[in-house]
């Protein structure tokens, strides 16, 4: 058994990992995009894959799954393991990354969703799966294939809390009593996210691949980050400008609306929470919050408390969505015309192309509108550079031309969907059995670095930490 890491490993993107069961036969982990400053021009799989029978997909985020139709098109035909809810989500997010990246060409897009779906093979959370040699495509042979003598490996998703459907990889090789368990973390969630459970850790692993997105830094508590975007929002709206907060189409958005819902549920009658508009302009991430609600029975306690007590945490009164281009470019017009406070939530979550890019070529200049980052920027995208150059009054480009920053720019470290470095240390030394050996990954430089030093600290000397490079 050995890894290959063909992504996520100088940065946090293009996550793809192919585990070598033999010499014949592996696996991949995910096959995502690049973005920010690790983006190539060439999204062709450079790599080998006349071994991979199977590609294991964590999450439907676009590092994680962008460079599947171009697996596709190497030839892959293998059978596409994910959760239930990530089976659902992943052609809406294959075919917006192909409108907005690749081609506009309906045909070409049929076909490559047409291969993606029947590929596709929904596994159930915590049970495990006996993949045999040619299982084909049918769930049904892979939840039978108990029965098959002959085992390629075993497989269990668990839920990883990090977006709807995300899990972690147990993979078990060989038999009984000498399994090796390999675990890949995906994008682990933080705890006390807003609508998903925090994520339990396996009872064992024997090596563990890990994400390290935040391996050098600990997150604000809940009521504290809550608190802070309460104060910032009636900060903003006083003056009555615009706020922008760059979103993930699917996961932060719908954590902002959860946390909207209840500032407005525990407001006095009279506060402006209660007048303020909140406008969602994505068409995709409307449709991602449809299936939040279509799968409620992966939300954690607290939210479906609120369901039951009558209130709708994602589609509230004061909620609007914006679904075309035409409608898009109408608000941006209104608003600049007008002295109207107003949230709004766009994509992408980087700054790196969506519609929130028109928002902020016509805003960042005005001294009334406030940015809310929200999630990790990476290097070199327009965020991290708003980010960067922002609060000393500087400038960006944006579709080559300069746009001054008079905006306030305010960044909320808390609300991130991946565990902090607290969250990691305690997602390995709660297992029962600790693995022997820990690869980290999906991290800056630093992030890695200090987590490395941190799980070498808290676990035995037996315990190898490897930071892949």
């Amino acid at each position: 058994m050995h890894i290959k890491h063909h992504g996520a490993v100088k940065g946090v993107t293009g996550s793809c990992h192919q585990l070598f069961i033999d010499d014949a036969n592996s696996v991949l982990v995910d096959c995502g995009l690049f973005q920010g400053e690790d983006s190539k021009q060439d999204l062709a799989i450079e790599f080998d894959i006349s071994t991979v029978k199977a590609l294991i997909v964590t999450h439907c985020h676009i590092d994680h799954v962008g460079r599947i139709p171009y697996l596709l098109a190497a030839g892959f035909k293998g059978p596409i393991f994910t959760s239930v809810a990530t089976a659902k989500l992943l052609p809406m997010v294959i075919e917006d990354a192909l409108k907005v990246g690749v081609t506009r060409d309906e045909a070409m897009i049929r076909t490559c969703l047409k291969l993606l779906k029947k590929q596709i093979v929904p596994l159930d959370f915590n049970k495990w799966y006996c993949i045999p040699v040619g299982v084909g495509f049918s769930p049904e042979k892979v939840a039978s294939s108990t029965l098959y003598p002959k085992a390629l490996f075993k497989i269990r998703l668990q839920r990883a809390g990090h977006i709807l459907g995300s899990a972690y990889v147990e993979i078990e090789l060989g038999k009984k009593p000498n399994t090796h368990r390999v675990v890949f973390s995906g994008d682990l969630g933080a705890p006390y996210t807003p609508l998903l459970p925090t994520p339990k850790p396996p009872y064992r692993a024997d090596t563990l691949v890990i994400e390290s997105t935040y391996g050098d830094k600990n997150h604000q508590g809940r009521k504290e980050r809550v608190a802070v975007l309460k104060k910032v929002i009636e900060r903003a709206v006083s003056d009555n400008g615009v706020v922008l907060i760059p979103a993930f189409s699917i996961g932060r958005t719908q954590e902002l609306l959860y946390e909207f819902e209840q500032l407005i549920h525990s407001a006095s009658k009279r506060s402006m929470w209660h007048k303020l508009q909140i406008i969602v302009d994505s068409p995709m991430a409307a449709n991602f919050t449809n299936e939040y609600l279509h799968f409620k029975q992966l939300w954690d306690n607290e939210a479906k408390k609120r369901v039951k007590q009558g209130r709708h945490p994602l589609d509230f009164n004061q909620l609007h969505t914006i679904d075309s281009h035409q409608e898009h470019l109408a608000l941006i017009n209104f608003l600049a015309s007008k002295q109207q406070p107003a949230i709004i939530i766009a994509a992408s979550g980087m700054c790196n192309g969506g519609r929130i890019v028109n928002y902020l070529e016509r805003f960042l200049p005005d001294k009334t509108t406030d940015v809310i980052f929200v999630g990790y920027q990476g290097q070199g995208t327009l965020g991290r550079e708003i980010q960067k150059y922002g609060p000393r009054g500087g400038y960006v480009f944006i579709n080559n031309q300069k746009v001054m920053i008079k905006a306030q720019i305010h960044t909320i470290s808390g609300y991130s969907a991946h565990a902090d470095q607290k969250g990691l240390i305690r997602f390995v030394t709660t297992m029962r059995k600790k693995p022997s050996v820990i690869k980290i990954v999906h991290g800056d430089d630093h992030a890695k670095q200090a987590l490395a030093e941190k799980f070498k600290s808290e676990l035995t000397e037996e315990v190898k930490v490897e930071i892949v490079s």
